[in-house]
């Protein structure tokens, strides 16, 4: 065999050998499904970061582990408003939704749900430390921060009267757009009593930094927190998956790793 020969038929296999690689590798990323997630884009240190920016918070943080362990999946996630997060989601422009979501008949009929929850939102009464308030009973005859007319709080407030008759607290339903920051001042400074909050929009960080001489309350209501997929038939897999990835990571520690680094409270203590 002539050295011609030889490497002529040593290049050829150097040749078909990189056309199956390449074959393969093409195969493999072919594989991988990208899935399109909003995210909330106003909502530090749960998740914020708008279009064009990196979502970053505790949401972006458990998605990013969750993808980790599907590597089948490609996550591409963008900021956006409340609203447009869960049209896009109906519509099929997005495939996954996180944005502190409660579990409720509507949405379970609307889309798939995987039953691991991905947090959990803890109402807390945040008040002077000399107030002496640590439960709702507690609000009876106070003068507490207004909540967003229909938000989530006025409706728990209100759900609560309803079954606790005895006891009337005040209720004011505003649609002024006061950050929290300076709500929690309004409490120390005694133009409120009392300011009722989930307790993962990073409070507790306020309150430390500016030395607020305001407390939380132990919960005062738990609700857990889902991911929402759009229903397709397609889309049964990645929520079987994105399920039992979230289960793995509430075991192995990784959400209360991240649920102390967001919100310096492990919230996994209040999940099931």
């Amino acid at each position: 065999m002539t050295s011609m020969s030889f490497l002529s038929r040593r290049s050829l296999g150097f040749a078909i050998a990189g056309v199956t690689i390449a074959l393969a590798t093409s195969s493999f990323a072919d594989d991988v499904r990208t899935i399109k997630i909003a995210t909330s884009a106003e909502s530090k240190p749960l998740s914020w970061g708008a279009i064009g920016v990196e979502p970053q918070g505790y949401e972006p943080d458990v998605l990013k582990a969750i993808n980790a362990k599907l590597p089948q999946y490609k996550f591409v996630m963008e900021g956006a408003a409340d609203i447009a997060q869960e049209t896009g989601l109906a519509t099929g422009k997005y495939d996954m939704a996180t944005g502190g979501y409660y579990r409720a008949p509507a949405r379970e009929k609307q889309f798939l749900i995987p039953d691991a929850p991905i947090g959990a939102s803890l109402i807390k009464i945040y008040s002077r430390k000399d107030s002496g308030i640590k439960e709702m009973k507690d609000l009876v005859g106070k003068k507490i921060v207004p909540v967003t007319a229909g938000g989530g709080i006025y409706k728990f407030a209100m759900a609560w009267q309803e079954k606790n008759p005895d006891y009337k607290i005040q209720v004011t339903a505003s649609s002024a757009g006061i950050p929290y920051p300076d709500r929690l001042k309004e409490v120390e400074n005694g133009k409120y009593d009392a300011l009722v909050l989930p307790s993962n929009l990073g409070e507790q960080t306020v309150i430390d930094q500016q030395k607020l001489n305001v407390q939380a309350s132990e919960p005062v209501a738990i609700n857990e927190t889902f991911v929402l997929i759009h229903r397709s038939e397609e889309n049964k897999a990645l929520s079987a998956d994105v399920e039992k990835a979230l289960k793995e990571l509430k075991t192995d520690g990784t959400l209360a790793k991240l649920s102390q680094k967001w919100f310096g409270e492990d919230i996994t203590t209040y999940m099931k």
